[in-house]
């Protein structure tokens, strides 16, 4: 079976998802389509807006044969990290093909940019503050779109496999707050938590509206907490706060009682939003660097859910390690899986607190489509 994989995050997923794995179908002419998901946490440093139960069941609902889970240490952390564990799941999952979007959508660019000896996760900073990079390449004479240093990172990642990339064109922006046909996540994101109508955007509008949101400011008051409490050696010991960042984030943690005031006055040039947000990710997790140093290479891939399509697929992958149950998931992975569920599930209704637990230590989704 000819197998096509896609990186997501369906946070939460609409319609730009679905043309997404539409054209991925189309351009591969695959057999398969794989979905690298993120789980209860997500690369922007925040938690999903609905657990990955059901985002999983949505993406299979909607043209996804088999998803595989991210984990968790790799999908809240920066582009090259991110990358890396997502190119890895794909190639332990044996997928020919990537198909991913991009502003540019200038495929031949970016993997020549992908061939130089960049620093992915400082593109975007590097390029404003004016260095010079390879001129001939016309992407790097303006600030790189996320989405283009997404694809860098994939295909920096894909070079010594055989996994063949293909781009499609990204329609909308990244960070577009107005609710139209085809809007971003951001959008559906910003118009939940302000009661806004969601309209027809995202097939998800009914589970969105039924479902406990979950934000970082719900747990910003525990976070502040934390800062102003533990030990600056016990927080420089939390993975990603390095080069100071905790006594940074102590000062404003004094000032500022609500997280977006909190943010603000804590970016600077030296610390973007985003890092400071999956710093915060991993002290609400106590995810120490310890765990992470620790950590074997990634050999086994988790099924969150699949179709009939997907089941095939995973009888015919030989010498692959398949964690169909949460047991089997690799060790120090799986652990970090479960401590992520319980912080995340701590923001919920007791009664679903303890189904997402359930949820986590059970086996996958299938639908018998």
């Amino acid at each position: 079976m000819k197998s096509c994989g896609i990186i997501v995050e369906y946070n939460p997923f609409h319609k730009g998802h679905q043309l997404h794995i539409e054209k991925s179908k189309q351009l591969s002419n695959c057999d398969v389509l794989i979905a690298v998901m993120s789980g209860n946490f997500v690369q922007r440093g925040e938690p999903a807006i609905i657990d990955k139960w059901k985002r999983c069941e949505s993406a299979i609902q909607n043209g996804v044969d088999l998803v595989l889970e991210l984990p968790y240490i790799f999908a809240t952390q920066s582009a090259n990290q991110f990358a890396y564990g997502s190119v890895k799941t794909l190639s332990l999952a044996k997928a020919d093909y990537i198909c991913f979007g991009s502003e540019s959508n200038n495929l031949d660019e970016l993997i020549e940019i992908a061939k130089t000896s960049i620093n992915v996760d400082n593109l975007k900073e590097n390029l404003n503050a004016g260095e010079s990079f390879p001129k001939s390449y016309g992407l790097l004479s303006k600030v790189m779109e996320p989405n283009d240093i997404l694809a860098v990172s994939y295909l920096k990642h894909i070079l010594n496999t055989n996994i063949v990339p293909i781009s499609i064109q990204r329609t909308n922006h990244y960070h577009d707050l107005y609710i139209k046909d085809i809007s971003s996540a951001s959008a559906i994101r910003n118009a939940l938590f302000n009661n806004k109508d969601i309209y027809e955007t995202t097939v998800m509008k009914e589970i969105l509206l039924n479902s406990e949101l979950v934000s970082l400011e719900m747990f910003y008051p525990y976070l502040r907490t934390l800062l102003l409490t533990l030990d600056k050696e016990y927080l420089n010991n939390i993975f990603l706060f390095n080069e100071g960042i905790e006594n940074h984030l102590i000062k404003q943690a004094f000032k500022y009682d609500n997280i977006n005031n909190f943010l603000n006055a804590s970016t600077t040039r030296r610390y973007t939003t985003s890092r400071i947000k999956r710093s915060l990710v991993q002290l609400l997790n106590q995810v120490s660097k310890n765990e992470v140093y620790n950590l074997k290479p990634l050999n086994t891939i988790r099924v969150l859910g699949m179709n009939n399509i997907g089941r095939r697929y995973l009888k015919q992958l030989k010498d692959v390690n398949v964690a169909s149950r949460f047991s089997m998931v690799q060790d120090g992975y799986r652990q970090l899986e479960y401590k992520s569920t319980l912080a995340y599930s701590s923001a919920l209704s007791e009664k679903n607190r303890q189904l997402l637990i359930n949820n986590e230590i059970g086996g996958p989704i299938y639908l018998n489509i």
